[in-house]
Order: C-alpha cells, then structure tokens, then sequence
C-alpha cells in the first residue's frame, strides 16, 4: 500500500472549551487517518470520538510539510 501525507484541520471539545488542531500524518487512507486521530486525541486528552470533529483532511505533498517530525521521517 501507498502512504500519503495527510493536513487534517478540526477542533475537540475539551472541558467546556473547544480546541482548533491541525495535524499532518502519513496513512493509506483518508478512513486510516480519521481512526489515527480519534486514537490520538481520546489517547492523549481522553475524550471520546463524538467528541471529535474533522472539519477537513486533505493530501498534502512532501514539500508542503510543516511538522518537523514527519519532515525528518521523509
């Protein structure tokens, strides 16, 4: 399977209080980064997936990487 580079833009509600976030991760799938995510954030922040909400994944190229993490990956 091919990885591509995903920019996913959503908030979280956190508290009262909702959160922006913008991510960028490697997966096969658009399916495979909503589940990377939901596993992130209810991982780190322990919150639910209802509690997620994804306003906007799109693929990304190589040269558009932000993230220094998955810069020195590529």
């Amino acid at each position: 399977m091919i990885t591509k580079i995903y920019r996913v833009k959503g908030r979280f509600v956190l508290g009262d209080d909702t959160q922006k976030f913008t991510k960028e991760l490697k997966g096969t799938s658009e399916d495979d980064i909503k589940d990377k995510i939901n596993s992130q954030f209810g991982s780190k922040h322990r919150i639910n997936n209802n509690q997620i909400f994804i306003k906007n994944i799109k693929e990304i190229s190589s040269d558009d990487v932000t993230d220094p993490i998955l810069k020195q990956i590529l």
